[in-house]
């Protein structure tokens, strides 16, 4: 028979495998939970980085439609008109305000162009439409756009008639952009460029509001 002794320390062996047994299962199945949760928060935090990450090339591609690519198309060579444009203010404006005017056109316009140009390269199409060709060809059947005789005419213009005549074409040039962007708001699918239509929608009727009475007070 067993001695008290000898018995005791089989029991108390017995036991402290036990507790071991005990606690590497909870260690394993903290270490499990710890492992799940660490991944869904790596996750999560990736679907946080793309979801917050700047409009860029990445816009969308598979929800863009034809209304989009040509709101996208059009809207560059708008633009790039527009900033023609107030770029003929340096040397030729007399006003202050006009030539502040012509300061913001160019740096909201100029970054907005370099946006619609990589949506475009992401939706696989050319940044121009086809019917269009080249920057610098005659765009006068866009809403908005100048003649290439109305460019000249701006040209040939300094002072107080510059003043008159940039600010007569330029609301123009921007009703044509607002009806654009109407649009797109109307027809787009992909929320990134309709986003920007809305934005050129309320920037530009703001200015548009700012020029009417410059003119007014010229």
């Amino acid at each position: 028979m067993m001695s008290t002794s000898a018995l005791s320390s089989v029991v108390l062996r017995r036991s402290l495998l036990a507790g071991a047994a005990v606690t590497a299962t909870l260690v394993l199945s903290a270490c499990g939970g710890d492992s799940t949760s660490s991944d869904s928060g790596m996750n999560h935090g990736g679907m946080t980085a793309t979801s917050s990450a700047p409009v860029s090339a990445s816009a969308g591609a598979s929800t863009s439609n034809d209304a989009d690519v040509t709101f996208a198309q059009s809207m560059i060579e708008h633009h790039r008109q527009a900033i023609e444009m107030a770029e003929m203010a340096d040397g030729r404006a007399a006003d202050a305000e006009v030539k502040d005017l012509a300061t913001k056109v160019m740096a909201a316009q100029q970054p907005e162009i370099d946006t619609m140009t990589q949506w475009l390269t992401a939706w696989g199409k050319p940044t121009a439409l086809p019917s269009m060709g080249g920057h610098g060809t005659d765009h006068s059947s866009m809403p908005g756009m100048m003649s290439e005789k109305d460019m000249a005419k701006m040209r040939d213009a300094k002072g107080a008639a510059f003043d008159k005549q940039f600010l007569t074409m330029m609301i123009a040039h921007h009703e044509g952009a607002v009806e654009m962007s109407q649009q797109e708001t109307a027809q787009g699918s992909n929320p990134e460029a309709k986003a920007l239509a809305q934005k050129i929608i309320t920037d530009q009727q703001a200015e548009i509001a700012t020029m009417k009475k410059i003119l007014e007070r010229l």
